[in-house]
């Protein structure tokens, strides 16, 4: 087994950026070469802007690499919350606003030639419990009603023409959804960014920043300093101390992956025949698809902790329970890649995008970065560049976490609400 993405593993570099030279001076400096970065970095270039983006690790190393590769519609809080919420106009627009995000994927993947397998393959939710059929009947009917979007409703007993199991109660399926290799794409951002004149930094860490007579400021990196007229904070879960107003406001939570070997075919199309990206509608969510190359995928919170090696070895073993409680026949297929990363989640389950003591940043993507990240990358260029109306997320309260000022002590807590909650709904 492998202790590395499997995304990441599998990509093939656009660049080594480990040695580009830290320029004195750019326009706008990013701090992450996530999807947010790089996507931003692409559009300040094609603007005419000098920019530099700069990463601890190495492109995609954090969530941007670490995620399922599903670029999926609908909010983290589902549709018929975001109503209740925030009434039906708002709701509306924020919903488009996702599935706005999937077409900012898709333009990028063409324009710049990227290739990074995107496909539409749709989106599999499955029902954990008979009374989550309900929430799907009404979501169907909000979102034909006020959206003009429209699901299909699966009942248990047609399940099998979607998945090999019969652990769920059944299903809604969006035709949208999409599902692309995000190293390749991470990797095809970062390179077109550079064609377009942007500069990438990797090894590259931010250590501080300090606002010059409150105009500019000075990025200071591992491996030098940069001035930059405008800063963007792009670093979703692994967002720290250099920004003590965001750290406080970012819920870090771990979330961890397994891959298979490569699978026969016949074994491939009886797990998901139609190639969907699935996930299911427990608090602790499983989500799995197909590989480009016919493995399974098998992710999930399986633990409220944090990414570390020992963390994602214990997580490897209760995904794989999970997989096998599933599709029983996989019992001997073996494992070939284990992983965790950290998703970014806000108190309210929201993006957050903004400017904060002259530090602009969009985060909080809660579980649908792929698309989301990608997507207001390109929208915070805009907005930077004075366009309001780039951020539909702008007006919304941001509220920190209570008792939140580092390592983020209350995920245990969380973690064994979940359990509860999944046993009783």
């Amino acid at each position: 087994m492998k202790l590395v993405p499997y995304w990441l593993d599998t990509a093939e570099p656009s660049g080594d950026y480990r040695s580009t030279p830290v320029p004195e001076n750019v326009d706008v400096a990013i701090i992450g070469a996530g999807f947010t970065g790089l996507s931003a970095a692409l559009e300040f270039a094609q603007q005419g802007a000098s920019v530099a983006v700069f990463e601890r690790h190495t492109v995609g190393w954090g969530a941007s690499g670490r995620n399922g590769g599903m670029a999926t519609t609908g909010l983290a809080i589902g549709f018929s919350t975001a109503v209740k919420r925030y009434g039906v106009p708002r709701a509306v627009e924020m919903f488009r606003e996702y599935n706005d995000a999937i077409d900012s994927i898709e333009k990028l993947v063409h324009d710049h030639a990227i290739d990074c397998d995107f496909n539409r393959f749709g989106k599999l939710s499955l029902a954990y419990h008979d009374s989550h059929n309900d929430g799907f009947k009404k979501s169907q009917e909000l979102l034909a009603k006020h959206v003009d979007h429209y699901v299909t409703l699966i009942p248990k007993a047609d399940i099998h023409s979607e998945i090999g199991t019969d652990f769920y109660k059944g299903a809604m399926l969006d035709p949208m959804g999409a599902g692309l290799h995000v190293g390749k794409f991470a990797h095809g951002l970062a390179g077109a960014a550079a064609t377009a004149g942007a500069v990438v930094c990797e090894n590259a860490g931010v250590t501080e920043l300090k606002r010059i007579n409150g105009t500019v400021h000075d990025v200071h990196t591992t491996r030098g300093i940069t001035r930059a007229k405008q800063v963007l904070v792009a670093t979703s879960g692994y967002t720290g101390s250099i920004t003590p107003w965001m750290q406080r406001r970012v819920i870090p939570v771990g979330s961890f992956i397994i891959v298979t070997e490569p699978l026969p075919e016949d074994v491939v199309n009886r797990i998901l025949p139609n190639r969907r990206m699935a996930s299911d509608s427990k608090m602790l969510t499983y989500y799995f698809r197909i590989t480009p190359d016919n493995r399974l995928l098998f992710g999930g919170r399986a633990r409220f902790a944090l990414s570390s090696p020992d963390s994602d070895v214990k997580s490897a073993e209760i995904l794989r329970k999970a997989m096998l409680e599933l599709f029983p026949y996989l019992s001997n297929a073996k494992v070939d890649y284990i992983w965790g990363g950290l998703v970014d989640l806000s108190m309210d389950q929201m993006v957050h995008a903004g400017v904060h003591d002259g530090l602009f940043y969009s985060l909080n993507y809660s579980g649908h970065g792929v698309q989301m990240a990608a997507h207001m990358g390109k929208r915070m260029a805009h907005y930077m560049g004075g366009d309001k109306s780039a951020n539909v997320w702008e007006d919304l309260k941001n509220p920190p976490v209570p008792g939140h000022f580092g390592p983020p002590w209350f995920l245990p807590f969380i973690g064994a609400a979940a359990k509860i909650i999944d046993r009783i709904k």
